[in-house]
């Protein structure tokens, strides 16, 4: 959980709104067709779970976030050109929109997929 104090009191950001932001900020970016588990036990979690958070992990630490994205990418586009886009979407978003200092987004690429075989 992230903390943050103003005069008025504090104000408490739970990692799965981290989460989301991260997620919609990720599927918004070019080239990107959706999120990946990032490991066998998040794959058998997703059939048990409501929430679509999987190919997301969150560290939060006293001076900011880390965030890991693990992405299924677009066949034939330059995989480190949607690596950084996404990296620096990620980033922005959540340091504009909650006001939390991101200190890395690491994009792990799991996978390939042609979305229009046309």
């Amino acid at each position: 959980m992230t903390t943050q104090s103003n005069p008025e009191g504090s104000i408490f950001i739970l990692p799965q709104a981290i989460k989301t932001l991260a997620r919609n900020a990720a599927l918004q970016s070019y080239g990107v067709i959706s999120l990946a588990p990032a490991n066998p036990a998040e794959t058998v979690s997703r059939f048990f779970k409501k929430e679509a958070d999987v190919g997301i992990l969150v560290k939060t630490e006293e001076d900011g976030v880390s965030l890991e994205l693990n992405l299924i990418i677009e066949y034939g586009l330059r995989i480190k050109s949607v690596a950084d886009s996404v990296s620096e979407s990620v980033k922005y978003r959540i340091e504009k929109i909650m006001g939390i200092p991101v200190k890395r987004v690491d994009v792990h690429v799991r996978g390939l997929r042609i979305s229009n075989p046309d």
